[in-house]
């Protein structure tokens, strides 16, 4: 129990008592978002949903108490060995996966269905950041060659993202690239190097898509075109924008008080499974805009806390890690939402804290307890840079 407390002590207690607010927020109201899903097409108890997500937090609040109690030092083993078993089933469901939407990346172990892209952007958040530590120095050093770790690098960060790509997972793929991407660029490589290694990724994906489009015929598959219905998607309602449509008029309906609680019209068959991408759709139909707009203040606040931690962290993994999961956190809010709201295509991308979805919560979850864990270091080691 002083262990325990001891614990509790040292973490970020305001971040942890906002996401668990919004975690509980987001398990109430998928009962109510999938109830017409559960009852009427799926002819299921109307708290299946509910059930399976409490099962996916309880998995991944287990491993975050791991992860919190384990010091980031230690990580190296775990992460390696995580990259590469990730990659291997990344390849091996590029040939062997489930189709899900198109995308050919789920897998099936004991009947509950993985996605192991999920945890693949934390993996990556990861091994990126102790690359930074252990290379810091080297990487800084100016009059050496530093492109043997830089492509060392480039494999953590492009590897699997490509094989995401194949596998039809567009919106996975881009939020992996803006990870990456942003942890580059803030990484300690020398400016000339980023510059000509941003160069040389753009020449790789203008070749790589000339190819593509010569040996298959096409860049993005059918499905992902009709995803870029987006500016009208009412105009386009038969052939693709029907989900983006009904959201608007969801969030039409809500007005600023909402409906009710339970009293969404627009989860009767009209949005497609709307306790998952367009979860946020349900949320401001029954809670009107003024409520729904305390998701947003609370996410502006957790994007905040995190970044602010990157900032003051007395380790630069610490200062990597919650740098990659802010940008996580954040790219999965910016790409949810911009489909939802008709300004970029909607790519099927999870709304943290409140959106179904095992893996993506188990991943999230896990995500925290990493900033958590850099925050209970800070505040309670000295670590020496």
């Amino acid at each position: 129990m002083k262990r325990v407390r001891n614990i509790f002590n040292s973490i970020d207690k305001p971040l942890f008592f906002v996401t668990l607010i919004l975690f509980v927020f987001g398990l109430l109201n998928i009962v109510t978002a999938s109830s017409s899903e559960s009852v009427n097409r799926y002819d299921m108890s109307l708290f299946h949903y509910f059930w399976q997500h409490l099962k996916m937090l309880s998995i991944g609040l287990i491993l975050g108490l791991f992860i919190i109690n384990y010091p980031s030092k230690k990580y190296t083993p775990f992460a390696i060995f995580a990259f590469l078993a990730l990659l291997i089933i990344s390849i091996f469901l590029l040939v062997n996966g489930e189709a899900h939407k198109g995308a050919i990346n789920w897998i099936s172990i004991g009947g509950v269905k993985f996605q192991p892209s999920e945890f693949s952007k934390i993996v990556i958040i990861v091994c990126l950041a102790l690359m930074f530590e252990k290379y810091n120095k080297k990487l800084r050093t100016k009059n050496i060659n530093h492109y043997d770790i830089i492509a060392r690098i480039l494999i953590v960060g492009v590897m699997i993202p490509l094989i995401v790509f194949l596998q039809k997972d567009f919106g996975t793929m881009l939020i992996m690239l803006f990870i990456f991407g942003v942890m580059f660029i803030a990484s300690p490589i020398l400016k000339i190097e980023k510059f000509r290694v941003i160069v040389l990724l753009l020449i790789l994906a203008v070749v790589g898509s000339f190819i593509m489009l010569g040996v298959k015929g096409y860049i993005l598959s059918s499905e992902q075109m009709e995803r870029f219905n987006f500016l009208n998607p009412c105009s386009n309602y038969e052939t693709g924008g029907y989900q983006v449509c009904n959201g608007f008029i969801a969030i039409h309906d809500g007005g600023l008080l909402g409906l009710g609680i339970g009293n969404s019209r627009q989860k009767y068959s009209y949005i497609p499974e709307p306790h998952t991408d367009s979860v946020f759709a349900i949320i401001a139909e029954e809670n009107g805009f003024l409520k729904s707009l305390l998701i947003f203040i609370a996410y502006i606040y957790i994007l905040k806390r995190i970044l602010n931690l990157a900032s003051v962290s007395n380790s630069i993994r610490g200062r990597y890690i919650c740098l990659g999961v802010a940008c996580y956190i954040f790219a999965h809010i910016l790409i949810n939402l911009g489909g939802l709201f008709g300004v970029m295509p909607l790519t099927g991308v999870p709304l943290p804290f409140l959106s179904y979805g095992g893996s993506f919560n188990v991943s999230l979850l896990v995500s925290l307890a990493l900033v958590q864990r850099i925050h209970i270091e800070y505040k309670n080691q000295k670590i020496k840079v």
